[in-house]
């Protein structure tokens, strides 16, 4: 076995929702790896099938490509949500339907989810941050409070105080203890 590479998310599936266009690539990449090391089994979704075009910060990444589209799966299908960031990736996935809908069944469910920097844009358009702990990119704290959520400029925080497990970080430097967090969550 690699080293680093344990597992803890054996028989586990994670979704990743992304917008076509604008996520963050690291904030993609890094949490899908560290699913795949412990494991688990990443499968991205989107808002639609085709190409995902990713990002570093606003030069153009790598494209990947998504074979699920976010109307034809939900919460059952998987045992945790990560949204990356990304500044255009939420802003497009908070103005899709079935995006939307699909990121309140994990809610509705109680299945955990996972959210970095810009992402919990899309978490206020599902009504999920009502009375919950969060972080995210310090230009969103205003929206998250409006929205009734308790902001904390932190690394990372875990809010268990809802019907399901949220998982929230800052930036890519967070990613290390993001990552972690997030397999030790759909661990158990």
């Amino acid at each position: 076995m690699p080293r680093g590479m344990t597992n803890s998310l054996t028989n586990k599936k994670v979704a990743f929702l992304v917008a076509p266009e604008g996520v963050e690539q690291v904030e993609l990449t890094e949490p899908w790896q560290a699913v795949e090391n412990a494991g688990g089994t990443a499968e991205l979704v989107s808002t639609e099938i085709g190409t995902v075009q990713a990002y570093h910060h606003l030069t153009p990444g790598d494209v990947f490509t998504t074979e699920v589209s976010a109307d034809q799966v939900s919460a059952a299908d998987y045992d945790a949500l990560v949204l990356p960031g990304g500044v255009a990736n939420p802003d497009l996935l908070r103005t899709d339907a079935a995006a939307v809908a699909l990121v309140r069944s994990f809610f509705d469910t109680g299945t955990p989810v996972a959210v970095i920097c810009h992402g919990p844009w899309t978490l206020i358009e599902a009504d999920a941050v009502r009375d919950r702990a969060i972080t995210s990119w310090p230009s969103l704290h205003t929206d998250l409070r409006n929205a009734g959520a308790h902001w904390a400029d932190e690394e990372v925080v875990v809010c268990t105080g809802g019907p399901n497990t949220l998982l929230s970080s800052r930036k890519p430097d967070d990613l290390p203890a993001f990552c972690a967090k997030l397999v030790e969550i759909v661990a158990n």
